[in-house]
């Protein structure tokens, strides 16, 4: 007797080849047969060959404070999403201490309150206290590491600083962290040099991750590529390139060129990178981001909340000021950049190196869409309707790409002793309802999401929370 049994579905099982038409068993969390199955289940569910992929796992979000407020998690399981990385762009949870302000773009996860994880045990702890309804892998971030020893930001980090962050990353890792990520191009890290960042990527285990927010994803981003795999070289760790993009209108155009680097080094050394599906990225509102090349979108505002969900260049004409002097007023805030060409990111997309990350930011009140639509839009928009890859290399980059890359063991695949994470969706209807002006609203086609073999999403609402927190090898 099986726990599920998912008949009659086209089967996508992660490896980017075809689907081919069959039945799928689960007992105890864990798929037992896939093919012509026998036998009877508690729960048997007729796909009327609808497609059935493992489930889809997010390799760049900031939800680590998300799982823990709001486990339910209906913005990622909703869109067939069953496992999330948390801790990119440099910015995690843990091990954190505050002492005083939380710096940007620490505050993008949460206030002061929130960081109550001094060491990555406890966060560890934490989630799986919470168990929340996706399952959970973790990174730690520089910026957090800086922040716990360092007594202001804009300064490089003395060798002493160095050491004690090593040690803090090194017990992170034995407590079951992924790996380091690194968000350069912020101002609580811009002014790391590159041999610090190296000094800590040293702590890392051959093969670890290190995932990291270029320092440059303007006019410098081949030499910010460098950087990070100069980075990585020395540990022989893996690089992982966050939401790789030609932002800037001086960049547009130059996606052959950077996927060139990401190829030659991938000679070398084991490079990969997340997109998203959109030609807007979202922030805290950058200060050096401001510009009139492009439409920017405020989208909160601590001392001016009435002006969320307005253009920048509105504002600044309604108080007859700068854009610069607007985006200090509106400060701290976040923001959508409209600042990439749809030909990189559908060149990027394509990559075979490039896996589908969401970097939705759940705490924003007016977010951007990718937080609810990143994975339908891929599957509809992307594979459907532009035809920019088949179904099966869609399913891919969302299954078994993330889980070899990241290290996430039996997940990202349909075969027997894989994990029961499996999305049943239908590839004629899927589709992303969110827009920059109406982002928070569920997908339309994904019918249901088992996490660890128990039905947490029925087509409409969360139905149970199974999720687990998954260390290095899954």
């Amino acid at each position: 007797m099986h726990d599920v049994l998912i008949r009659n579905a086209l089967v996508l099982d992660g490896n980017d080849r075809p689907g081919r038409h069959g039945d799928v068993a689960v007992r105890d969390g864990r798929i037992v047969a896939v093919g012509a199955v026998d036998g009877g289940a508690r729960q048997v569910i007729d796909a009327g060959g609808r497609a059935l992929a493992p489930g889809f796992i997010d390799v760049h979000t900031h939800d680590d404070l998300e799982v823990l407020r709001n486990p339910g998690m209906a913005s990622k399981l909703s869109q067939g999403v069953t496992t999330v990385v948390v801790g990119n762009c440099g910015i995690s949870a843990s091990p954190v201490h505050i002492r005083g302000e939380v710096p940007d773009p620490m505050n993008l996860l949460g206030e002061a309150g929130d960081f109550r994880y001094a060491d990555f045990a406890s966060y560890r702890q934490a989630v799986e206290a919470a168990r929340p309804a996706v399952n959970v892998a973790a990174l730690v971030g520089h910026t957090a590491l800086r922040q716990n020893h360092m007594d202001r930001l804009d300064r490089a980090a003395t060798a002493g600083e160095i050491e004690a962050m090593r040690a803090q990353l090194r017990a992170s890792l034995a407590q079951g962290a992924l790996g380091l990520s690194s968000g350069l191009a912020y101002g609580s890290a811009f002014h790391a040099p590159s041999a610090e960042v190296a000094e800590l990527a040293r702590e890392l285990p051959h093969g670890g991750l290190y995932a990291t927010h270029l320092r440059d994803e303007f006019g410098g981003i081949l030499a910010a590529l460098d950087e990070a795999f100069d980075a990585a070289r020395a540990p022989q760790a893996a690089v992982r390139v966050s939401h790789l993009k030609c932002a800037g209108i001086d960049n547009w155009g130059r996606s052959r060129e950077v996927l060139h680097r990401l190829d030659a080094a991938s000679g070398s050394q084991d490079v990969a990178c997340d997109c998203y599906p959109y030609a807007a990225s979202a922030s805290t509102l950058d200060l050096k981001q401001v510009t009139d090349a492009y439409d920017i979108l405020v989208t909160w505002s601590e001392p001016e909340p009435a002006q969320g969900g307005r253009l920048l260049a509105d504002i600044a004409a309604d108080w007859g000021v700068t854009l610069l002097q607007a985006a200090v007023r509106l400060q701290p805030a976040g923001a959508v950049y409209h600042c990439m060409d749809e030909n990189d990111v559908r060149r990027i997309l394509a990559h075979p190196l490039t896996m589908i990350g969401s970097d939705g930011l759940p705490r924003d009140p007016r977010p951007h869409p990718r937080l609810w639509g990143t994975f339908p839009r891929v599957l509809g928009h992307y594979a459907r309707d532009q035809a920019l890859f088949p179904l099966h290399t869609a399913v891919h980059k969302m299954t078994g790409l993330p889980a070899s890359r990241f290290a996430l063991g039996a997940r990202g695949g349909i075969h027997p002793g894989g994990c029961a994470d499996l999305v049943l969706f239908d590839p004629a209807r899927v589709r992303d309802t969110a827009s920059f002006h109406d982002p928070v609203r569920a997908a339309e086609g994904i019918d249901a999401v088992w996490v660890n073999g128990q039905l947490a999403y029925d087509g409409s609402e969360v139905v149970s929370r199974a999720g687990r927190f998954i260390a290095p090898g899954g």
